[in-house]
C-alpha cells in the first residue's frame, strides 16, 4: 500500500537506510511491524531481504512514497508540499521565484493552483474559522485582564521599581539574585576520579541529587511568580485594590494558596468571594430597608438621602465637641485646626493633637549655625525644628524623594520609608510636607 512520506523532499532530512546507512530517496520501504522507531529500507536492501535484530524478509511492509494525486490529478504530494515550501521562502506573490524553486511547473501554473486550492477554497476557509472560534471560546471567561505573558517594565538597575520586581532582567527573563542563590557552592569541590571508593562516590551522586532537588525547587518558584503575573508588582497591586477592603483581606490571605490552585482557578476564587460580598451587603441593605418599612426603591432613594444627612450632622456634633475640648487651650486649638485643614485638603495630618496622657513633647530643634540652614525656607526651617532634623540629612532626603518621583511619575509613603531609613513618623511629616508644597506627587 502506498503512503505519503513523512519527511520532506530533501533527503538529508530523512533518517538513513538500516541497511547500507545511505540517504533515502522516494519511493522507500517501511517495515509495518518494527517500531518505534521506524524501520526504513532503501529499495536494494529490501529486495536483497535485509534481516536486523528482529527485523525479518517476511514482515509486512509499507511503500513510503509522495508519487500521488492529491488536490488535483495533475500536481502529486510532493509537488504539493514543494509548492507550500516554495512559497513559504520566497513569499507570497513572488510566483517566478516559487517557480524557480520547484522546476517542474511554470509560473502561471504555481499561481493558479495556490489561489484555487489554498486560497479560494471554501473547506480550507471553514477549517480556520472552526479553530479560530474554538480558540475565542476556549479563551473567553477569564478572571483579571492581566496576562503573565505581559511584556514587564525595564527599570533602571537598583531604582525602586527595579526592588520591587525582585530583582527581575526581562532581557534575560531572569533574576539577579536566585532563590537559594548559594547552592552551586556544595558542588564547587566535587571531582568524580576513578579511584573513589563505593562510599565517596556514592556520597558524591547524593550531593548532585540534592542539588537537582533545589533547581527543581528554583524553578517551580520561578514558574508560580511568572504564571500569576507577580513579576510586576505594581500592576498587580492596581488590580488587587479594585476589590473592596474586605475581599483584599481575604485577598492576602488566600494567597499562599494560590500555587495549588493555578493562576486561572485561584483568581476565580477570588472573583467568586467579591461576588459574594457583593451579594450579602445587597441583602443587608435590602434587609435594612425591610426593617425601615419600605418596599419600592423610590421610598429607598429617599432613605439613603436622609440617613447620609443624619451621619454628616453626626459628623459635625463630634468635631464640635472637639472644639470644645480645645478651646481652653490655644496652642492645642491652633494645632487641632490645622489637623482639620489637612483632612480637608486630603492629606495625612502633619502634626498630632498632643496627647492627655502627661508625657512631654521634645523641645523644637534649634537651627542656629547649623550647616545647610541658608539653603532652606521658611516652612523648611519650621518642618527641621519640628520633626527635630538638621538641614543637611533634611536636604539629602528632599533629593532622593523628588528624583525617585521624577523617574516613577509619583511616589507613594512606602516607597518614601523605603528610600528614607528613619523613623516612620518624620518619613510621614516630610513626605505630606513635600506634596503639599508641590515638590512631589502621589502616585
Amino acid at each position: 500500500m502506498e503512503r505519503l512520506a513523512s519527511f520532506s523532499s530533501d533527503p538529508f532530512d530523512k533518517p538513513p537506510c538500516r541497511g547500507c546507512s545511505s540517504y533515502l530517496t522516494e519511493p522507500y520501504v517501511k517495515c509495518a511491524e518494527c517500531g518505534p522507531p521506524p524501520f526504513l529500507l532503501c529499495l536494494q536492501c529490501f529486495t536483497r531481504g535485509f534481516e536486523y535484530k528482529k527485523h525479518q524478509s517476511d514482515h509486512t511492509y509499507e511503500i513510503m512514497t509522495s508519487d500521488f494525486p492529491v488536490l488535483d490529478p495533475n500536481w502529486t504530494a510532493q509537488e504539493e508540499m514543494s509548492l507550500l515550501e516554495a512559497v513559504m521562502d520566497c513569499g507570497f506573490g513572488n510566483w517566478q521565484d516559487v517557480a524557480n524553486q520547484m522546476c517542474t511547473k511554470s509560473k502561471e501554473e504555481c499561481e493558479k493552483h495556490y489561489m484555487k486550492h489554498f486560497i479560494n477554497n471554501p473547506l480550507f476557509a471553514s477549517t480556520l474559522l472552526n479553530l479560530k472560534q474554538a480558540e475565542e471560546a476556549q479563551h473567553h471567561e477569564t478572571a483579571i485582564p492581566f496576562q503573565s505573558a505581559d511584556d514587564p517594565p525595564r527599570p533602571t538597575f537598583d531604582s525602586l521599581l527595579s526592588r520591587d520586581m525582585a530583582g527581575y532582567m526581562p532581557a534575560r527573563a531572569d533574576f539577579v539574585e536566585e532563590f537559594d542563590n548559594y547552592a552551586e557552592w556544595d558542588l564547587r569541590d566535587i571531582d568524580f576520579v576513578e579511584d573513589d571508593s563505593d562510599i565517596l562516590h556514592a556520597l558524591k551522586i547524593a550531593v548532585v541529587d540534592i542539588y537537582h532537588s533545589r533547581l527543581k525547587e528554583r524553578q517551580r518558584r520561578k514558574k508560580i511568580i511568572r504564571d500569576h503575573g507577580l513579576i510586576n508588582l505594581r500592576k498587580f497591586q492596581i488590580l488587587e485594590r479594585r476589590y473592596p477592603k474586605e475581599v483584599q483581606e481575604l485577598y492576602e490571605g488566600m494567597r499562599r494558596f494560590a500555587r495549588i490552585l493555578g493562576p486561572l482557578e485561584h483568581d476565580k476564587f477570588i472573583e467568586s468571594h467579591a461576588l459574594e460580598f457583593e451579594l450579602r451587603r445587597e441583602i443587608k441593605r435590602l434587609q435594612e430597608y425591610r426593617a425601615a418599612g419600605i418596599t419600592n426603591f423610590c421610598s429607598a432613594r429617599t432613605y439613603d438621602h436622609l440617613k447620609k444627612s443624619r451621619d454628616e450632622e453626626r459628623l459635625k456634633r463630634t468635631m464640635l465637641s472637639e472644639v470644645l475640648q480645645y478651646i481652653q487651650d490655644s496652642s492645642a486649638c491652633q494645632q487641632w485646626l490645622s489637623r482639620q485643614a489637612d483632612i480637608d485638603s486630603g492629606l495625612t495630618p502633619t502634626v498630632p493633637v498632643p496627647s492627655t496622657t502627661g508625657r512631654r513633647s521634645a523641645p523644637p530643634l534649634n537651627l542656629t549655625g547649623l550647616p545647610g540652614t541658608e539653603k532652606l525656607n521658611e516652612k523648611e526651617k519650621e518642618l527641621c525644628q519640628m520633626v527635630r532634623l538638621v538641614p543637611g540629612a533634611y536636604l539629602e532626603y528632599k533629593a532622593a524623594l523628588v528624583n525617585e518621583c521624577n523617574k516613577q511619575g509619583g511616589l507613594r509613603l512606602a516607597q518614601a520609608r523605603a528610600l528614607i531609613k528613619i523613623d516612620v513618623n518624620k518619613t510621614r511629616k516630610i513626605y505630606d510636607f513635600l506634596i503639599r508644597e508641590g515638590y512631589i506627587t502621589k502616585a
